[in-house]
């Protein structure tokens, strides 16, 4: 079995893909190619459990009233899940499981996409997920303001 067939396999049955053994722009276009609606989650700048939802709902496009907690990242996913023809494939790009104070959140975060995923294949739907884990954020230097998290330049 090729390596483009394996993944074809792992989409089909969902839930987490190891995010080391694939490069991200063929997990994105064999999710694509397999009929999934696509969509990365840029986690890099999250430095805790409410930014990371912050860039899950930026990047899906969630309701106003997404509730910010792991209840409504499961509510919300499951309804998204449920919206597409076929399924949802998110790519967590660089999530810092490394970071102390994202370690228990990335796992949390990670369990509930789990659920997510069995809630899709119990109702007709496939959602499979990759994390790029980057390990922990770097040491800020002293004197330099960090990057806020919008991006945005300070003036």
């Amino acid at each position: 079995m090729t390596q483009a067939q394996a993944l074809q396999n792992k989409l089909k049955k969902g839930g987490l893909l190891d995010a080391s053994q694939i490069g991200r722009e063929d997990a994105l276009e064999h999710a694509h190619a397999a009929g999934l609606t696509v969509y990365v989650i840029d986690c890099d700048r999250a430095r805790s459990r409410s930014a990371v939802l912050r860039a899950v709902v930026k990047a899906i496009d969630f309701p106003e009233f997404f509730g910010g907690n792991l209840d409504a990242l499961y509510d919300c996913l499951c309804d998204t899940v449920l919206d597409q023809k076929n399924g949802l494939f998110l790519w967590f790009h660089n999530l810092h499981s490394g970071d102390p104070s994202l370690a228990d959140d990335s796992k949390a975060i990670i369990s509930v996409c789990a659920d997510v995923a069995e809630f899709a294949k119990n109702n007709g739907r496939r959602f499979a997920f990759a994390v790029q884990h980057a390990g922990k954020h770097p040491d800020p230097e002293p004197g330099v303001a960090p990057t806020p998290y919008s991006g945005a330049d300070e003036a």
